[in-house]
């Protein structure tokens, strides 16, 4: 299959699974056929897909990332407040390194808005559909939703990353209270306790909880930094922590405490 027949391909088998889609068809231009397919990817169920499917899925997801360009952790420059500590400001779904951390909601399962703008739908819309049947495997055995502050490893999938390490982040209704401060800072703690339990030694860190939960960013900032540090200083086997953003006001916060 040619690489301009991918998109075609994969939308007309996602609206095959579900015949309302099929009215939708497939539109002409590359862009309109990618914005399609992510929302037809993002609404679909758990459910198992064929071999075939996933090979044309992955042989896109790993185009287009390239084409995005992978940044190698390894290249990063280390914060003057700690040697092991580190800033970068991108598209974590391009970044290569141990495990990335994405900001999950209590059923694990990703975002099914299509084409929402947060860390949870482009994490499971560039890993590809294993990610969600991944998850749905792990919850089905734990029975419940994921409480807040833990956190879930899975395979990355289609990322340059190697796994996914899913968190839970406390969401802020109204005042900031101590418990949401200790609930982020156990997100932070619950991943890389499981990082290093799985002997990985680079974690990227997204802003927890600072989207659509409402923490407020530059405490959410200091709460990160602090409890790394803290890890860090009884743990010697991880060597980068890494801390992800996307805007420049998040760039600044972060730069202004790892100075």
């Amino acid at each position: 299959m040619r690489p301009e027949e991918r998109m075609p391909w994969l939308i007309r088998a996602l609206e095959a699974e579900t015949p309302e889609y099929l009215e939708y068809g497939v539109p002409a231009d590359p862009g309109e056929q990618w914005r399609l397919l992510r929302a037809l990817f993002n609404v679909r169920p758990p459910e198992d897909v064929t071999a075939e499917f996933l090979t044309v899925q992955d042989a896109l997801l790993q185009d287009m990332t390239a084409e995005k360009g992978v940044t190698d952790c390894r290249t990063l420059v280390p914060a003057r407040r700690n040697p092991r500590m580190f800033l970068w400001k991108g598209d974590i779904t391009t970044l290569s390194c141990d495990a990335i951390v994405n900001a999950a909601n209590r059923q694990m399962l990703g975002c099914f808005v299509p084409g929402h703008a947060c860390i949870d739908n482009i994490i499971h819309t560039m890993a590809g559909v294993q990610l969600r049947l991944a998850c749905r495997d792990l919850m089905r055995r734990q029975g419940h939703p994921e409480p807040t502050g833990h956190a879930k490893i899975t395979p990355a999938y289609n990322l340059p990353a190697r796994y996914v390490l899913h968190t839970v982040g406390p969401i802020v209704d109204g005042v900031l209270l101590r418990q949401h401060k200790e609930l982020l800072a156990d997100c932070y703690n619950a991943c890389l306790s499981l990082a290093s339990e799985n002997g990985l030694h680079s974690v990227a860190f997204c802003c927890i909880s600072t989207g659509v939960f409402r923490f407020p960013r530059r405490q959410a900032a200091e709460i990160a930094v602090r409890t790394v540090e803290r890890f860090l200083a009884r743990d010697a086997a991880m060597r980068q922590v890494i801390f992800n953003v996307f805007s420049q006001d998040d760039r600044d916060i972060y730069q202004n405490l790892l100075q």
